[in-house]
């Protein structure tokens, strides 16, 4: 089930492209955007990543970080970052565990094909760690615009 509007945000502990631990709590007094898409390299995501990558700085000023969080590998997130000059963390969540935790690992029907996977879906969590915003309909093309209005919202 996805965490509601208000509860305290599930931890993270995943590392990073490069390897690197992030944790939510590494972002104590800041607000955090907390992106899950399904895969990279795919069109809607790298859409998705371009917005947030092309906002960054809109983010920075607002005091907000944005992090991916995806069931790719590290690898995987390396030739991502680096395909799209991406400029922010993309986390491995491989055994996807945390998408679990935020209730978007579910089942997915493509075709008439059942399978499970990240079902894309955006938290904005609070300087507390509380869940501030829960975007479950996600448009790839302005997502980022979407999430900045929100964040200029809760001034």
């Amino acid at each position: 089930m996805i965490p509601s509007e208000g509860s305290k945000a599930p931890r993270i502990s995943l590392t990073d492209a490069d390897g690197k631990k992030v944790k939510l709590s590494n972002f104590k007094g800041q607000k955090v955007v907390l992106y899950f898409y399904p895969r990279d390299n795919t069109p809607g995501c790298t859409k998705e990543a371009c917005g947030f990558r092309t906002d960054l700085a809109k983010f920075k000023r607002a005091n907000t970080a944005v992090l991916g969080v995806s069931t790719d590998t590290e690898a995987s997130h390396q030739k991502f970052r680096e395909n799209y000059d991406l400029n922010f963390p993309l986390l491995a969540d491989t055994d996807h565990k945390v998408a679990e935790a935020y209730g978007v690992w579910q089942e997915k029907n493509m075709y008439g094909k059942k399978s499970w996977g990240v079902k894309r879906t955006t938290f904005i969590i609070d300087e507390d760690g509380r869940i501030a915003k829960v975007f479950k309909k996600v448009n790839t093309e302005t997502h980022s615009k979407d999430v900045l209005e929100a964040l200029a919202e809760m001034k």
